[in-house]
């Protein structure tokens, strides 16, 4: 779960799953959790309001399709939203990358690579 992260982490983490093209809310979420060997997880809670903010902002732009059910007497399905990256959602993703980049950059200058391999620090 992304609690302890802060929510641009979580931004940045859906406009690049979007820059790889449409997807709709469930398919995020699985995707996050897969790519992430389930050490993230964007719950409900979290990923609507994040998506809603992310449309309003007109970072990704939405569309409705409507699926199937196979099992319905009249042929008729539920509504499935797709949210798909804008070009000022590029944008975005750029400087929410070149923010992740430089941010590494200065942790990484307090960590020596043997603290990176596993090495107990010293207290």
């Amino acid at each position: 779960m992304l609690t302890d992260q802060p929510k641009d982490a979580a931004e940045l983490i859906v406009l690049s799953l979007l820059a790889e093209g449409a997807q709709y809310g469930y398919a995020i979420s699985k995707e996050v959790a897969a790519r992430s060997g389930g050490q993230v997880r964007l719950t409900p809670g979290v990923l609507y309001p994040l998506l809603k903010g992310l449309e309003s902002q007109a970072l990704v732009l939405t569309s409705w399709e409507e699926v199937k059910a196979e099992d319905s007497a009249d042929g008729e399905g539920r509504k499935r939203k797709w949210y798909r990256l804008s070009a000022k959602g590029k944008k975005r993703l750029e400087q929410r990358i070149a923010a992740h980049k430089a941010f590494r950059a200065i942790i990484d200058a307090f960590i020596s690579p043997d603290d990176a391999q596993g090495r107990e620090v010293a207290r």
